[in-house]
């Protein structure tokens, strides 16, 4: 008997695996990638947790029917920020029911706890995202940690796992789960809430930004908004600044094809992105920036390459002018 578990590498989705497990039952993990779950590649150290609790891991990429069917028409609307919860959380499942038979597995998991989350995880919540997955005819989506609280799913009803080694957790405390955590010696997890990006204000502003000003939002625009300070120029180009070396080496990776690379030429600073269809006063306006973020003195020229054109400029006195066209105010 196999199961399929949606994992976040968090907590609770660790335990419900471990119930699972711990009844014989062998578990695929699978992180359903949105592309919006952190800033960080965290795919090793979901691996080594998956394993913690028994389980294989796999990566389910869907980044590009995430963007054009989920994040800007859900059905259930968005929480307080771009988190379109409940339709997404249904799309996972639909998803993770359509890979049941590549994986030679019965049933669905995952570690939702009833009233744990204000959108996705009310009661009437959950109704609607198993609405949304197509299941609530057959009953093929358990949530170990709030079983009991639940009417029995089939994998209880045929015996597949016993119902009174599930649990019956309701709400935000997590005393339980703790506790839970310190008897299986669960050393270190994911803290609630799983770090999705579309819960985030600062990230909202930049994707709010990019929506207004793009023709359309793709696939490779995810990982630009992840890195850099984000400036919107006065005749519509974007300018994305490194912060530090690491966001500098993040935005060297970057495959876009709407951007060029800027960059001071002879002198160390940061690494830029700026729209390929920037005009000439934008162009001017990103190079002064850029050498304002390096440490050339305020009355000296020095050379940017923008793309391939090398404009020499001098900087501002201050990085208060940046501020001016910061997306995140």
């Amino acid at each position: 008997m196999r199961a399929l578990a949606l994992f976040s590498g968090g907590l609770d989705s660790m335990l419900s695996i471990k119930l699972i497990t711990d009844q014989g039952v062998e578990v695929t993990a699978l992180h359903i990638d949105t592309g919006f779950g952190g800033n960080k590649d965290k795919s090793a150290i979901m691996k080594k947790r998956a394993a913690m609790v028994g389980a294989d891991f796999e990566i389910v990429n869907i980044r590009e029917q995430f963007i054009e069917e989920i994040l800007f028409d859900p059905k259930y609307g968005y929480g307080k920020n771009f988190n379109p919860c409940i339709d997404c959380h249904g799309n996972m499942f639909r998803i993770a029911k359509e890979l049941l038979p590549k994986y030679g597995a019965s049933f669905i998991i995952t570690g939702e706890v009833i009233g744990q989350r204000p959108m996705s995880q009310r009661a009437d919540a959950i109704k609607n995202v198993t609405r949304l997955a197509g299941d609530e005819e057959g009953g093929l989506i358990l949530r170990p940690m709030s079983a009991k609280l639940m009417e029995p799913t089939i994998p209880e009803k045929k015996g597949w796992v016993d119902r009174e080694k599930l649990l019956g957790i309701s709400g935000r405390n997590r005393e339980v789960q703790l506790r839970l955590a310190k008897e299986y010696e669960f050393e270190e997890y994911e803290s609630p809430g799983g770090g999705c990006l579309l819960t985030d204000g600062a990230f909202e502003q930049k994707l709010r930004d990019a929506v207004a000003y793009e023709k359309k939002f793709e696939v490779a625009d995810i990982d630009v908004l992840k890195a850099g300070r984000h400036l919107r120029l006065p005749e519509g180009a974007k300018l994305v600044i490194g912060r530090n070396q690491e966001d500098n080496e993040t935005i060297n990776k970057i495959q876009n094809d709407k951007y060029l690379f800027a960059k001071a030429a002879d002198i160390p600073g940061p690494v830029c992105l700026i729209s390929k269809g920037a005009t000439d006063a934008d162009k001017q306006l990103a190079a002064k920036l850029i050498l304002t973020y390096t440490k050339t003195p305020k009355d000296q020229y020095a050379g940017v390459f923008v793309g391939e054109e090398k404009i020499n400029t001098a900087p501002f006195e201050t990085k208060a002018v940046a501020r001016n066209y910061f997306v995140v105010k």
